[in-house]
């Protein structure tokens, strides 16, 4: 597979991020933004104490989210483990909330591609809307770029009708030329949307990493038409960085990509934190986080 580096300067990605995240928000723009931020979340459990129980409880949490304010959107999607795929949907029959699940032995990818596209195959045929797939690092840091582009384009195939989400893992990619190529290999090879992290690495999703990555997805729009997807994952728990994060995608590539279709914030916690500060908002009384359900 033949590839090009975009060489990426790390001092120029770090000013523009500053002045960026310097950005002033007036009280009416940021209850938008905060009712954008709730409507892009991918409210997630991903640990090995997972259990049915658990689960369902996040569906009712998702669909119950804030039932007080009842003019709110809903969250965009619950991500869990294959083997909770059939819970998650059962428990959100009748909602526009989609199933996400993790697949491709997540969150290592040290699996072969027969495991991996039965993973796939297992977690669509159980009712997943979206799969979040991790590449091969190994394979990608050995150079074996045609490798990670060919296992991604089968994962696309398996994945039917449900969106792809290719999780590059930049916490072992080391520098952000990597991410930069990375990026690219995975949109060439079909991704609906590339994302950050598994949130099992640190660091997961920096402001840094975050902007390349959309400049990525910019520049793969100018050349082909198509519009790609992100999602940044890990250590996003706090309203405010996720405002400044929409500032940074109006910036970088415009008003059409502020939608769940095309933005999506990959976050456990970070629902709550964004209705203490709408209710903050519109009633000027901060709540405190025991309010709000953290299961």
């Amino acid at each position: 597979m033949e590839t090009f580096v975009n060489r990426i300067d790390q001092v120029g990605v770090q000013e523009r991020v500053a002045r960026l995240f310097s950005r002033s928000i007036k009280k009416e723009s940021k209850i938008n933004a905060l009712h954008t931020v709730l409507s892009m979340i991918d409210l997630t459990t991903l640990e090995g104490k997972d259990s049915p129980g658990k689960v369902k409880q996040l569906c009712y949490k998702a669909v119950h989210l804030h039932d007080q304010f009842p003019s709110l959107p809903s969250v965009a999607a619950i991500c869990v483990y294959p083997t909770m795929v059939p819970i998650a949907k059962k428990a959100l029959e009748n909602t526009n909330i989609n199933v996400a699940s993790v697949a491709t032995a997540f969150p290592s990818g040290m699996a072969s591609l027969e495991y991996k596209l039965n993973e796939v195959k297992m977690v669509v045929a159980d009712g997943a809307d979206e799969v979040d797939m991790v590449i091969s690092r190994g394979k990608f840091l050995r150079g074996e770029y045609t490798y990670v582009a060919d296992e991604i384009s089968a994962v696309k195939e398996a994945c039917g009708k449900a969106h792809l989400k290719v999780i590059l893992e930049t916490g072992e990619l080391v520098t952000l030329d990597n991410v930069r190529l990375a990026s690219d290999i995975a949109m060439k090879a079909g991704a609906d949307f590339i994302k950050t992290s598994t949130g099992k690495v640190s660091p997961a999703a920096t402001p840094p990493v975050v902007l390349v990555m959309l400049e990525a997805i910019r520049d793969y729009y100018k050349k082909t038409g198509k519009k790609i997807g992100m999602k940044p994952a890990g250590g996003i728990s706090k309203a405010k960085l996720a405002i400044q994060y929409l500032v940074m995608i109006k910036e970088t590539l415009g008003q059409d990509w502020l939608h769940a279709d095309l933005f999506r914030f990959g976050a456990s916690s970070l629902a709550n934190d964004v209705l203490m500060q709408i209710v903050k908002q519109s009633t000027s009384v901060y709540q405190s986080a025991n309010y709000f359900s953290m299961d």
